[in-house]
């Protein structure tokens, strides 16, 4: 496989704290799913410890609810990993309740206010490039 490329693609019409809150709850899991994304720990010049970060780009793409759709199905294709938020992390209160409505619901009507995309840099390009960047 080539070299790896992360993006996070989200609702630009969401409030900008959902947004934020999107961003980092992708960026998490990915981090779970990728451990390799997250560098080794560095020391500062006063020998101090510093926790790693992460060790490629990951830009934040905005993309509208029909572009999430079509891009998690073409990701899901491609074979990247590919991790989604739904906006029922908006009206539910625990993990168990956002499980219960992920279950309960079909496919066809979930609607996503984010994705998070890793895989073969060629592929995420391919499929990310067209979008913008969140500002």
């Amino acid at each position: 496989m080539d070299e790896l490329r992360c993006a996070i693609i989200v609702d630009p019409d969401l409030p900008v704290g959902v947004i934020a809150n999107t961003a980092a709850v992708l960026s998490m899991t990915l981090g779970r799913r990728h451990p390799e994304l997250v560098g080794a720990d560095l020391a500062d010049a006063d020998g101090g410890a510093r926790l790693g970060i992460t060790t490629v780009p990951i830009p934040v793409l905005k993309g509208d609810a029909a572009q999430l759709r079509a891009l998690r199905e073409q990701a899901r294709q491609a074979g990247l990993t590919v991790v989604e938020l739904i906006y029922a992390t908006r009206s539910t209160r625990s993990y168990q309740e956002y499980a219960a409505v992920l279950r309960d619901t079909p496919q066809r009507d979930l609607q996503y206010q984010g994705l998070a995309l890793c895989g073969s840099a060629k592929r995420v390009r391919q499929l990310t490039g067209s979008l913008g960047l969140l500002r």
